[in-house]
């Protein structure tokens, strides 16, 4: 009779043992399927427009973090007024630091399998970022960005078309990668990936950084088409070209070896 208590013991042991385990198996588990960051600065009139969008094509299980990053428009109160739901995130900052500085912070909330990002104005289309993500759920690729200008670009403006096409062939030598487009808004990373990385920019340069650091990890990049509607600076678009010369500062700092030979024979020579 003893022996039999005792292995009744052991295998109830056992049985909590691997009940244990299997939850803290399950902690580790991302909380949701995707995760969508929107930094805010200043978008009370698009940012609603962008909420209901991201409602309207997410699929279920998306996790949306939003951050404002001190908005004086309105945006801010406008976002505390929002009536409190699970799977939605709200962050309000009182001091202005920058749209890298508002990715990271939403990085660190986020519970995703796979985190994006979306703009809070109308230029992209939160539709577009299923076809970013894909890749990703489909096991091919680990971060995929989408690109404005794989199946052409309306953006009627030289000057912006010219910078974009110059920081995206200097941004493939310094890192290897032959992106058609490094300064895109819509980008889609494994959550597992993008959670250890360590992003220092605050401001635009996180777009050259976080390009650069994935691509110290070995990891290519991959591009699918993404749609974009040109805003001018009339209406609020905030990326000027002293951005652009903190860019090109940014992709020194976080270059790859090779880059040398990279610049002289093309990013797939080397």
């Amino acid at each position: 009779v003893i022996r039999d208590v005792e292995t009744m013991l052991e295998s109830v042991e056992a049985a909590c043992v691997a009940v244990a385990h299997q939850q803290a198996l399950d902690a580790t588990k991302a909380a949701y399927l995707l995760s969508v960051i929107i930094p805010v600065f200043n978008e009370r009139q698009t940012l609603p427009k962008i909420l209901d969008r991201v409602d309207e094509v997410m699929p279920a299980g998306t996790q949306t973090v939003v951050v404002d990053d001190a908005s004086s428009d309105g945006t801010a109160e406008w976002l505390a007024s929002l009536r409190p739901r699970s799977d939605r995130t709200v962050l309000l900052r009182r001091r202005n630091h920058g749209k890298g500085s508002a990715v990271r912070m939403g990085i660190r909330h986020s519970q995703g399998e796979i985190v994006a990002i979306q703009d809070a104005d109308t230029e992209y289309d939160p539709i577009d970022l299923l076809e970013v993500i894909e890749p990703i759920q489909s096991g091919q690729a680990d971060v995929v960005y989408g690109s404005r200008y794989l199946d052409g670009s309306d953006d009627p403006s030289i000057f912006h078309r010219l910078g974009n096409w110059a920081l995206t062939a200097m941004s493939n030598c310094m890192t290897g990668q032959c992106l058609t487009d490094m300064e895109t808004c819509h980008k889609a990373f494994r959550g597992d990936l993008v959670r250890t990385i360590q992003i220092q920019q605050c401001r635009f340069g996180f777009e050259p950084e976080i390009t650069g650091k994935v691509a110290r990890r070995g990891i290519v990049i991959a591009e699918v088409p993404t749609g974009s509607q040109y805003r001018s600076y009339e209406e609020g678009k905030k990326i000027t070209w002293k951005d652009g010369v903190a860019a090109l500062a940014c992709m020194w700092r976080y270059r790859n070896p090779g880059w040398i030979f990279r610049t002289m024979c093309g990013p797939g020579n080397f």
